[in-house]
């Protein structure tokens, strides 16, 4: 009798120790279709979350859990929560705080501080999002262009040694305080006037801290006086080969009719790279249209050097505006003219509207017209056409292509402005996956969770797996679709049922929960703490 007696003990003590999921937890997610981030065909699984962690993943039944909140998901798919790798979240402001557009295609995480423009201040920014709080966890780079503009100003100059060497400083800063890496947005003032050097030196500080050079490049097609689609490509790669850095291309393709068919001449490139040991990635949006400003697409470089005011000043000159007239007009025809310039503005004359079409009404040239309106201020304008759907196609393919919103969140009374940052996730899955069958459902998955954390180094987010963290999204796989359009953008997705950022809902049956759950993240995804 007392070896039945001690016999049962030692089951039953089994079974607890080889239990860890024995105890009660916050939440089951029941039956769902999922989709791990690995790439692999999809199981029909129990997710449990304790805290902000996945603890259980697999049979619930079979070990015996209970849960304060329970879900049953038959027949929706279930992701990790998508990572945005190219994102104009407006975290910090009032409007952007909550990250609606992004978690209704299913985002949990952002990617900040891009196309050169991230604050060197890391910590000041992260403290302001812990503050106020965040719907959505954000990774922010350190930017180059705000670190020259600081440094050298505007100037269309090299820095000097001891410029650079304060350059280099105020990255180190960054790095310290969690960045990324160093981003950089060599089509933009004044990024436009580094140097390749500069940028590498730059690069190699970012490297010390294992960092990443993440670059919008110099020229992706339809740049004036460029160096061209494919040399813009090698520059980046160069970059990141001698600073030894992870080089990401922000919303990677070939732009201008005149680059349609070209997006295997960039891949090659990247291969090429890849195949001598450098990791070169990129990420995409598959939407035909950009946005930028204004002065980026109709200004020369040369007269935009010195800042605002100095570019105010030339156009108060009748020989500058000569060279001018001629120079904007070649600028627009490498974009397809003025009718493909979409204002995105919040000015209420400008929103919604054509730089041809104000041109028109105005009964100015397209030049006066462009030189009126940025005498008020620069503006921001959508480059419609501008990329080949066969070229998205193509890239949507290549193991190595993330993908990015490239959003920037819409500010009050900005009718217009591009649906990327409500859409560009959903389209994707919609477009290419379910309507086109053109990608796996588990490959286009993984492009927006698996691959984007491996990329980063985060060890515990973009996988749906024992230990991670609970960002999660689930769907209804027949009706997600876009909604927004170029005419109507503010539409969230659609088919989004749910999603968790950080074990909790910020999604639940379609509602927002209007819970911050997300928080600031260091360099390799631990919490930043003030």
């Amino acid at each position: 009798m007392m070896k039945t007696y001690l016999l049962l003990f030692l089951i039953l003590l089994l079974s607890f120790y080889c239990t860890p999921n024995q105890e009660n937890l916050d939440l089951l997610l029941l039956n769902g279709m999922v989709y791990d981030g690995t790439g692999s065909k999809p199981q029909v699984l129990d997710i449990g979350i304790k805290g902000d962690r996945i603890v259980l993943l697999g049979d619930a039944a079979s070990v015996g859990v209970q849960a304060a909140d329970t879900l049953d998901l038959t027949g929706r798919m279930v992701t990790p929560g998508f990572i945005d790798m190219h994102s104009h979240a407006e975290l910090d402001k009032d409007y952007g705080r909550s990250a609606l557009p992004f978690i209704y295609q299913g985002i949990t995480t952002a990617v900040i501080g891009v196309d050169g423009g991230g604050t060197p201040e890391i910590a000041s920014k992260f403290d302001r999002l812990l503050e106020n709080g965040i719907g959505i966890n954000a990774f922010a780079f350190v930017g180059h262009g705000a670190i020259r503009r600081q440094v050298i100003g505007m100037d269309n100059r090299a820095p000097s040694p001891a410029e650079l060497q304060e350059m280099k400083k105020l990255v180190r800063q960054a790095m310290t305080e969690g960045a990324l890496g160093l981003s950089t947005g060599l089509f933009y003032t004044p990024g436009c006037y580094a140097t390749t050097n500069e940028v590498t030196e730059l690069a190699k500080t970012a490297a010390e801290f294992n960092g990443i050079y993440d670059t919008h490049d110099r020229d992706l097609g339809a740049s004036y006086k460029g160096v061209g689609y494919l040399n813009s490509i090698r520059e980046a790669i160069e970059i990141g080969e001698k600073s030894k850095t992870r080089v990401i291309f922000s919303h990677f393709n070939a732009q201008g009719s005149h680059n349609y068919g070209r997006a295997n001449e960039g891949a090659r490139l990247i291969e090429k790279a890849r195949a001598r040991g450098i990791r070169v990635a990129a990420a995409q949006h598959v939407y035909t249209a950009t946005q930028s400003n204004l002065r980026a697409y109709a200004i020369p470089r040369w007269a935009a050097a010195g800042g605002y005011k100095a570019m105010i000043s030339r156009f108060g000159h009748p020989d500058t505006v000569k060279i001018l007239d001629v120079e904007t007009m070649e600028m627009l025809e490498i974009r397809g003219g003025a009718e493909k310039i979409l204002f995105a503005d919040p000015r209420p004359e400008l929103n919604g509207r054509t730089l041809a079409g104000i041109s028109e009404e105005w009964k100015h040239t397209v030049p006066e017209t462009v030189r009126k309106i940025l005498r008020g201020g620069n503006a921001v304008v959508m480059n419609l056409d501008l990329y080949d759907i066969e070229n998205t196609r193509f890239l949507a393919k290549q193991p190595w292509m993330m993908t990015c919103t490239d959003g920037r969140t819409p500010k009050p009374g900005q009718e217009v402005c591009h649906p990327r940052v409500y859409g560009a996730f959903t389209r994707k899955l919609k477009q290419f996956v379910l309507d086109e069958k053109f990608i796996s459902m588990p490959f286009a998955i993984r492009s927006m969770t698996g691959l984007a954390a491996d990329f980063l180094g985060v060890p515990d987010r973009g996988y749906l797996s024992e230990g991670m963290f609970a960002d999660i999204a689930v769907f209804d796989m027949e009706n997600i679709r876009d909604v927004a359009s170029l005419e109507y953008p503010h539409h969230y997705s659609e088919g989004t049922l749910h999603v968790l950022v950080n074990g909790r809902f910020v999604l639940k049956n379609g509602q927002p929960m209007k819970q911050m759950a997300g928080v600031p993240l260091l360099r390799g995804g631990k919490f930043y703490q003030s």
